[in-house]
């Protein structure tokens, strides 16, 4: 079983900056793709980015191409998510998800795709 933790969120002005990031516990071993998917009341969740380890590839939402950055953080199997110029539609809860066991699938459209959820982190856009 795959434990995921989000930290980093908070409250920020639009054009701001903030960063997460993922820790991944467990059974991580097969674990190839992790990313993160984001839920603001009323929408359905949806992707932002997603990392294939190993291959280093990351995915972007097209929404957040060029302002967010995702990488690998100094541990195994973390995730670090960069977010540059927030704009008030970055707001939602922001979930750290793992894909499933040795699948590189590491796409953004299905949140059904992904295995594992973190409980979640709160950002705030707004002046």
């Amino acid at each position: 079983q795959v434990h995921l933790t989000e930290s980093g969120g908070g409250k920020v002005q639009p054009g701001g900056s903030l960063t997460l990031r993922c820790a991944a516990s467990g059974y991580t071993t097969n674990i190839l793709c992790m990313g993160w998917f984001r839920q603001s009341p009323g929408k359905e969740r949806e992707g932002v980015a997603s990392f294939l380890f190993g291959h280093g590839f990351p995915y972007y939402a097209a929404s957040v191409k060029g302002r967010f950055t995702i990488s690998q953080g100094d541990a195994n199997k973390t995730l670090v998510l960069q977010m540059n110029s927030l704009k008030p539609e970055d707001a939602g809860v922001y979930y750290c998800a793992a894909g499933k066991e040795a699948n590189m699938y590491c796409g953004l459209v299905n949140p059904s795709d992904y295995a594992s959820w973190g409980q979640g982190t709160q950002v705030t856009v707004s002046s």
